[in-house]
């Protein structure tokens, strides 16, 4: 299936419970104006309001993943960003500023530069082509970063590294990006969809709940100073998921599934096992 969100913006589906949202600008190299930006945020929100969709993944067509900020539309009033003094409401390129509630891939090839890296920043990993250049490239023209990218920079690869970035603008190719852990998998050119979505069926495929638990938890409570309230907090964020699927996963596994790394499914929710409904979580 396949769903248009304005004329660049395209999300399409299979049957794995992936949903893949496809910018395709090409004469802009995929670069980001208003109404792009909001056409990629509806995207994001029909992801995130469909449950069967369970993984994401992000793709930039036509050999680059995101030039950025299309910088002909800030002196366009009627593409012009979403831009306020108190950096409230959407982020300009989009969906930046969204707290997902579910994992999304960034399938990179060619450039994830400025704008676009802090789209790619924004979701969960980064499957990267072997030519593909990454770097805060709006350095060289005078733009912040404001979709996210002083945030979780930091968080994704520690805060030296990210002001060696920030402040540089430098391009970053395959192999730092990847010993540097802003890339999570290195793939051949040609192939970070392909590789993006078989990453995130995988993701789909496991038990929802445990797995959204510790997504939710590392998001929210690792950069916690207070370590015994982020251990607490990670404590109540995974305790419904023992009940609502982890009973039922180990009595599968005790009985013989799963051994040596095969699939046990569970994606799309399964079952309770024999006896699991005598087992009730605490009020």
């Amino acid at each position: 299936m396949s769903e248009r969100f304005g004329p660049y913006v395209t999300l399409e589906t299979r049957t794995d419970g992936v949903a893949t949202i496809v910018l395709d600008r090409p004469e802009r190299k995929n670069a980001v104006d208003g109404p792009t930006a909001m056409a990629l945020s509806a995207a994001f929100a029909r992801f995130e309001a469909q449950p069967d969709w369970r993984a994401g993944v992000l793709f930039g067509a036509g050999g680059t993943f995101c030039a950025g900020a299309d910088l002909t539309a800030l002196s366009d009033e009627q593409r012009r960003h979403s831009l306020t003094p108190d950096g409230d409401g959407p982020g300009p390129m989009g969906p930046t500023r969204m707290l997902l509630g579910k994992p999304v891939v960034a399938a990179i090839a060619g450039h994830a530069v400025a704008g676009g890296l802090e789209l790619a920043a924004m979701c969960d990993l980064r499957v990267i082509e072997e030519d593909a250049v990454l770097g805060v490239f709006c350095r060289r023209v005078g733009i912040p970063l404001i979709d996210g990218g002083t945030i979780r920079l930091p968080r994704l690869i520690g805060l030296s590294r990210a002001l060696d970035l920030i402040l540089t603008g430098r391009p970053v190719d395959a192999a730092e990006a990847l010993a540097i852990g802003l890339a999570n998998r290195v793939v051949p050119k040609g192939a970070a969809r392909e590789a993006a979505e078989t990453l995130a069926a995988q993701l789909a495929a496991f038990p929802q709940a445990a797995l959204l638990a510790d997504r939710r938890s590392a998001i929210e409570n690792s950069a916690l100073n207070d370590m015994a309230e982020a251990l607490r907090r990670e404590g109540a964020g995974g305790y419904r998921a023992v009940f609502d699927e982890g009973i039922v996963g180990a009595a599968r596994f005790a009985a013989g599934a799963g051994r040596h790394g095969g699939a046990m499914g569970g994606g799309e929710g399964e079952g309770r096992s024999e006896g699991s409904d005598n087992i009730k979580p605490r009020p």
